[in-house]
This record gives structure tokens, sequence and C-alpha cells, in this order.
């Protein structure tokens, strides 16, 4: 069956030959629904929004991976023991977010959808440059409400299937758009996991060893920053892991998160990194 829209019922801007921008199409039909056009009041205690924190990102042998700690904080409070902080874009590329936990959690929606649309409107999928590009305007279009204090700062990556290769991008506040070489973090704890990565991180890991890497760093990150939940092996929340290659995207199972998690407690207790060898104890 054929469904024929009715040109009565559908504002004009559905019919117009133009861009292929899903946000443009928005800010044109509905712009009450674009974050970026509300003013909103300041924040208080009582109000005050959950923020989200902290992300990872890698590259490794054969792709990208990207891990986000479950932990969202109101104050010294916190909100949220098992928040998704790392999402798929489309079959090559994830997108994980920090910082004011709705706004990055509709910016991120808002941007699948603006992938999703240009694929259809055009016949062929937008070009990883093309997505990181498209993330930095919209990210950009946030900041009014950044300048209040409601950040939302995204973490990009994906496999670029004309290079055959990962891709990191990070961005600021006000749409900055940086090719990060080999590995990068966001967020509150983004520091400590960072230093941590210096630290762990080696060329052409393979994808068991980084998913190791990014939950040892989630994890020291979490020791020194009480707004990222470490793995919890007593309620059993695990990070959220994805990898992206050149088969597509994928999320790591909780079962093997929680053998990693409980390598990772192993190796803290007593003192050993992945990748060093101290009593035998070899990277595997």
């Amino acid at each position: 069956m054929t469904i024929v829209a009715d040109r009565n019922s559908l504002p004009a801007a559905f019919f117009n030959v133009g861009s292929s921008s899903f946000v443009e199409l928005l800010q044109d039909v509905a712009p009450e629904l674009l974050t970026r056009t509300r003013s909103l009041p300041q924040a208080t205690a009582l109000n005050e929004p959950a923020h989200a924190t902290t992300i990872v990102a890698m590259r490794y042998a054969d792709g990208v991976l990207m891990a986000g700690d479950r932990r969202a904080t109101i104050g010294s409070l916190i909100a949220h023991r098992e928040i998704d902080k790392v999402f798929q874009v489309d079959e090559h590329s994830v997108v994980g977010i920090a910082g004011t936990a709705g706004i990055a959690l509709e910016l991120v929606r808002i941007f699948q959808l603006e992938v999703e649309h240009f694929e259809k409107i055009e016949g062929v999928p937008l070009s990883l440059d093309g997505k990181a590009n498209r993330l930095a305007t919209m990210t950009r279009q946030n900041l009014a409400l950044a300048m209040q204090g409601l950040a939302a700062v995204p973490l990009f990556a994906g496999f670029d299937t004309a290079q055959q290769l990962g891709r990191i991008y990070s961005y600021d506040v006000t749409g900055g758009r940086y090719l990060e070489r080999d590995f990068y973090s966001v967020g509150s704890g983004a520091a400590y996991a960072r230093s941590a990565l210096k630290k762990l991180w080696s060329t052409n890991l393979s994808r068991q060893d980084a998913i190791l890497t990014a939950v040892h760093a989630l994890a020291d990150a979490a020791e020194e920053d009480s707004g990222t939940g470490g793995p919890d092996l007593i309620h059993k929340i695990w990070p959220v892991v994805a990898t992206v290659d050149a088969s597509g995207f994928t999320r790591v199972g909780d079962e093997e998160l929680a053998q990693t998690a409980r390598r990772v407690a192993d190796r803290l207790v007593q003192g050993n990194r992945p990748g060093t060898a101290q009593n035998g104890d070899e990277r595997s």
C-alpha cells in the first residue's frame, strides 16, 4: 500500500527541496523543540540538573573503542547509578556524552536523527568527517546554555571505511572540533582517566586488551573523582563499552565486562597494571 502525503496536512517545509539537515528542518517546522531556543532559569540546589561523566575513547588494532561509566550526579548526590552515556550513531560510529545529562541526551537523539535523515535524503551515508562536522555545529548551537552552566560536551569516534582506520574527535563548548591521535577522555574524571591511558595504552592493542585498558582507566578515575562510578562488583553495574571496526558497531556484553572488571579489581589489589609483568603476570 502506498501512502501519499496530503499537502494540506503537512507544513510547506516538508515539500521544499533544500538542505538535507534534520536540524534545519526541525528549525523550520518546530523550533521550540530545539534546546538552544529555550530560556532556562538559574539552577538552584533544589532543581540542579544531573551531570554525566566520564567517557574514554581509544584506537586499537582493528578500530576504535569507547567506554563510559554509569554514574550521574546532582551536586554531591548520586542521581543515577546506571545511566547510559555511550550510544550508537550508525553502523560505523559511536558518540559519548559528558556534562548536563538531559541536554546531552537530547543532543545525541537529534544527532542520530540528523545522520539518518541525511542518508534518506541524499541516498548515501554521511562521511565520518561529515558526521563530526555536523556534531560540532550542533554543539556550538548549545553555547548560550553552556554559558549558563548547562554545558553538554560530546566525544565522537568511528571507523573510516575509506581510510580503513579508526578516528576519535573531541569537542569544546564553542563547537571546536579536534581530531585526537590515539586516545582521549572527557568529563569530570577525564584528567585521571587520561593519565591512566598514557600509561596503559599501546599501539595495536587487541580488542580484549583495549576493553581491559578502558575499564582500568575508568576505575582509576573513579578512585579520584566522586562524579565517576567505577565497575560495581556488588551490584553488577558495568561500564558501557562499545567497539567499532570494519564489521560495524558492537556493544560489549555484560558477561565479558564482568570478567574484565574482576581482572581489573584483582590487578588493583595486587598493584599491577595491564601490560606490566610482575611475578610472572603478563598481558593475556
